[in-house]
């Protein structure tokens, strides 16, 4: 399943991501869309997918002046909740 997932993925960022379909940018580094990619490639489809949601839910601040440098963790916990 991770295939599609990845595909459906690289294809909303070649598209233009956030900016172009929800008019908004996102306020971290790497982008919400390539985390979720990443942790999706690293931790496989279930936990992946957890760590991309928590991810987002955070990115809510249309203030933000500057971009935060949040990475993938190198490990991931047994459980993601």
């Amino acid at each position: 399943m991770n295939n599609p997932l990845l595909t459906a993925i690289r294809w909303y960022q070649k598209r233009g991501g956030s900016r172009h379909f929800f008019n908004t940018e996102c306020n971290y580094t790497p982008s919400c869309s390539e985390y979720t990619y990443q942790a999706i490639s690293n931790f496989g489809t279930w936990d992946g997918l957890k760590l991309g949601f928590k991810r987002i839910r955070r990115c809510s601040n249309p203030d933000c002046s500057h971009k935060i440098h949040d990475p993938v963790p190198k490990v991931g916990p047994p459980h993601v909740n």
